[in-house]
């Protein structure tokens, strides 16, 4: 069994953050369960465009409100709490923060926790070592 907090993940190497995002990696590839668990926050008035061509990405927006561009099929929607999308065909697309958002995420296959975005937007794919 595992439990963690992110209060005591807050500081650590799970704790990984870019220009107006901050990933708190709450379940890694190294826990060995094959998924990746993640809190993120995007900060008010950023956007960012994001591309997983390695992982598929759930999310689920616990707090805040913005709009999520599919730049691939060029569809647009508006997120609040309670929205989830689901990135199951890799979707490249935009994420306009109106207000702070905050959302759990999971990636599979799991991420190592030190992955950073490229200039594409995209996690690289790790070999997951446990």
């Amino acid at each position: 069994m595992i439990v963690r907090t992110t209060q005591e993940i807050t500081g650590t190497e799970r704790d990984v953050a870019g220009e107006g995002w901050r990933s708190k990696r709450i379940v890694l590839g190294g826990d060995g369960v094959g998924f990746s668990f993640h809190e993120t926050t995007i900060e008010a008035g950023s956007t960012h465009v994001f591309h997983y061509l390695n992982h598929v990405e759930a999310v689920w927006l616990v707090q805040g409100e913005g709009t999520l561009h599919d730049l691939d099929n060029d569809v647009t929607y508006d997120l609040g709490p309670g929205s989830m999308y689901l990135l199951n065909g890799h979707e490249k697309h935009r994420l306009e923060a109106r207000t702070q958002l905050r959302m759990l995420c999971v990636f599979n296959p799991p991420v190592t926790g030190q992955e950073v975005h490229d200039e594409n937007g995209v996690y690289p794919l790790v070999e997951v070592t446990s």
